[in-house]
C-alpha cells in the first residue's frame, strides 16, 4: 500500500493548503494542485518507489490527486459536479489499493531514517506502515471535511451560495469533524473500540440541545429560512459520512 500512502499524503497536504471544504481562488487552487502532484511523487521517491510499476502507479496517483483538487474546488464553488469529484477521489484510493500487488514495499531514505531514529515508536514501524498511518491521519483533517461537504452537496443538503445554510445553526463542524475522526482512528488503533463508540455517542449528546433549540425556533422552510428537517438531515448525513471515513481509515490501517 506504499503508493496509496504517498497519494494520501499528497492529497491531504494539498487540501490543508487550500482550506479543505472552502472554495479558493485561482492562485491557491493552482498551488494546491502543484502540491498534490509534487508531494505524491516526492514522498514516493523518498520511500524508494522509483522503479517499474511502482513509479507508474505513483504518476497515475499524482494525476488523480491534481484532478481531485481541481474538481472538488470547482464543485465547492459552483455547487455542481460533486459526484464527479467524489468519484475521482474514490479512484485515487481504489487504483493503488487494488493494484498494490504490483508495487514494491516502501524503503529508500525513509526506511533508513526510521532505522536511524532513536524514537522507539518509530523504529518499530516499517516504512510502509509509517507512510500509511501518516496519510490516513492527515486525510482525516481537511480532506475529510471536503468529502463530507461534497456528499452533502450531492444530495441537496447544502443550499445555493448566498442563502442561509443548515450549518449556520450548527457551529463548529469544521473543527469537530476532524477531531472526532482522529479520535476514532486513534482509539481504534489503540484497541479502544468502545471508547471510539463513546466519542460517536458524545457528539449526538452535544448536538441534541442545539437541535432542540433549532426545532423550537424554526418554522417551515422558505427562501430565506432553513427548516429543522434540513438541519437534521445535514447533521445526520454529515456525521455518518464522517464516521464512515474514520472507520474506513481504521480498516485500512488494520489491514496493512
Amino acid at each position: 500500500m506504499s503508493v496509496l500512502a504517498a497519494w494520501l499524503v499528497g492529497v491531504a497536504l494539498a487540501d490543508l493548503v487550500r482550506g479543505g471544504d472552502r472554495f479558493t481562488g485561482r492562485g491557491i487552487r493552482a498551488a494546491s494542485a502543484v502540491i498534490a502532484a509534487a508531494v505524491t511523487v516526492v514522498v514516493g521517491l523518498v520511500a524508494g518507489l522509483a522503479h517499474g510499476s511502482s513509479l507508474l502507479l505513483l504518476l497515475v496517483g499524482a494525476g488523480l490527486a491534481v484532478a481531485w483538487v481541481l474538481l472538488s474546488n470547482r464543485a465547492l464553488g459552483t455547487g455542481t459536479g460533486s459526484g464527479l469529484a467524489i468519484t475521482v477521489l474514490g479512484l485515487g484510493a481504489a487504483v493503488p489499493l487494488l493494484l498494490s500487488g504490483l508495487t514494491r514495499p516502501a524503503g529508500g531514505p525513509l526506511a533508513a531514517w526510521l532505522d536511524w531514529t532513536t524514537v522507539p515508536q518509530l523504529r518499530d514501524l516499517s516504512a510502509d506502515r509509517f507512510l500509511l498511518l501518516s496519510g490516513l491521519f492527515l486525510a482525516q483533517l481537511s480532506t475529510g471535511n471536503a468529502l463530507v461537504r461534497l456528499v452533502l452537496a450531492s444530495i441537496g443538503a447544502i443550499r445555493p451560495r448566498g442563502l442561509p445554510q443548515p450549518s449556520d445553526r450548527l457551529r463548529g463542524g469544521r473543527l469537530l469533524g476532524p477531531l472526532e475522526r482522529v479520535f476514532i482512528l486513534g482509539l481504534g488503533l489503540a484497541g479502544q473500540v468502545t471508547a471510539a463508540g463513546i466519542v460517536i455517542a458524545a457528539k449526538g449528546l452535544i448536538r441534541w440541545p442545539e437541535l432542540r433549540v433549532t426545532a423550537r425556533d424554526l418554522g417551515d422552510e422558505g427562501e430565506d429560512h432553513v427548516s429543522i428537517d434540513a438541519v437534521t438531515e445535514y447533521f445526520l448525513v454529515g456525521s455518518f459520512v464522517s464516521w464512515l471515513l474514520a472507520m474506513g481509515a481504521l480498516w485500512l490501517a488494520q489491514a496493512s
